[in-house]
């Protein structure tokens, strides 16, 4: 009552405020997409994501290097492959050989604490842009399972810390489980993308991996049979819950901002760290915004993952990693 409650005291200046903060961030809570490429010393600008690039293996290690630098403890590993490489059944992502597979070996002998969690999922694999194996014009549910676990076994081998299917199809963290504990794979976990709503936020994504679905009467047209619908709350808490009972270690809700009480819902709900994919579509809207004078990019970059912070994530996958972790440092 007032005034013998005076909200305002424990604002009146940084000291008090900093005493109280209810919610920390720190390079800690970063983890890192990266996107890579063939060849050597490539660095291939991505327009639509300023300041990111797909790199080649020499240079991402360099990168990863930096990033372990600045105290970021986990990458999130894509690959941008060759199209002759790309079929419908995604054979080239258990290729032991394979880009990503050489990214693993690489990252894990150079750096051999950073946290690598390759993405599981074919659509870079596709020549249809789909996470998954096309019949008769429909995603097939079991037979996408079957490759991503043989995927999900290839990254094991490799040496990935923890494999993160993205793809959203039904029982394949349960089967993935399976498969790595048959094949004495017992320390490596899984991320598994649970709530991953069907999104527009991903537009400058599939630009950089070229895998949008393409454009053919025979095919999807998007993702929306997999991808969950964005007018649903309890569908994402459910997803999370039966990942968890499937044997998922990390839970992930994508994207960040606009889901932020999706995220609040499954941390709620579960009983295992919840990661929050801050994704492509916001990465660039702030970036634009800056460029253009609107924003003060630095600020509303902080601010924002306060925010996926404060909503419950414990693990916060952002394009922004390195340019916040650089700031966090310099204010600790």
């Amino acid at each position: 009552m007032f005034p013998l409650q005076r909200n305002r005291r424990l604002r009146t200046n940084e000291s008090i405020r900093s005493l109280v903060r209810e919610t920390t961030l720190s390079p800690n809570d970063f983890m890192l997409p990266m996107f890579v490429a063939e060849g050597k010393d490539v660095k291939v600008a991505i327009p639509s994501m300023p300041g990111i690039y797909r790199h080649s293996l020499d240079n991402t290690i360099k990168e990863v290097k930096e990033a372990w630098d600045l105290g970021i403890k986990a990458v999130n590993i894509y690959v941008k492959v060759s199209d002759h490489l790309k079929d419908n059944k995604g054979v080239e992502a258990w290729n032991k050989d394979g880009l990503m597979q050489q990214t693993i070996r690489a990252i894990k002998d150079a750096v051999p604490e950073m946290i690598v969690m390759p993405d599981v999922a074919l659509d870079p694999y596709s020549i249809y842009g789909h996470d998954g194996i096309i019949e008769n014009g429909q995603l097939i549910n079991d037979a996408t399972v079957d490759a991503l676990t043989r995927m999900s076994l290839s990254h094991a081998e490799a040496g990935a810390d923890f494999v993160a299917p993205s793809d959203m199809m039904d029982g394949r963290v349960l089967a993935i489980r399976k498969a790595l504990e048959e094949n004495g794979h017992h320390n490596v976990g899984i991320m598994s993308y649970s709530a991953k709503y069907a999104s527009a936020f991903y537009g400058p994504f599939r630009d950089a991996l070229d895998s949008a679905p393409v454009d053919s009467q025979n095919i999807p047209k998007d993702k929306k049979t997999y991808q969950m619908d964005y007018a649903n709350r309890i569908e994402g808490i459910r997803e999370a819950l039966l990942d968890v009972e499937e044997g998922a270690d990390i839970v992930m809700v994508k994207p960040g901002m606009a889901y932020l009480d999706i995220v609040r819902e499954v941390k709620n709900a579960v009983h295992v760290p919840v990661a929050v994919y801050q994704v492509s579509g916001e990465y660039a809207m702030v970036k634009a915004a800056a460029e253009k004078g609107w924003l003060d990019h630095d600020k509303i970059m902080i601010e924002q993952l306060y925010c996926i912070k404060r909503a419950g994530a414990n693990i916060i996958s952002t394009y922004f990693a390195k340019e916040a972790a650089a700031i966090l440092n310099k204010l600790s």
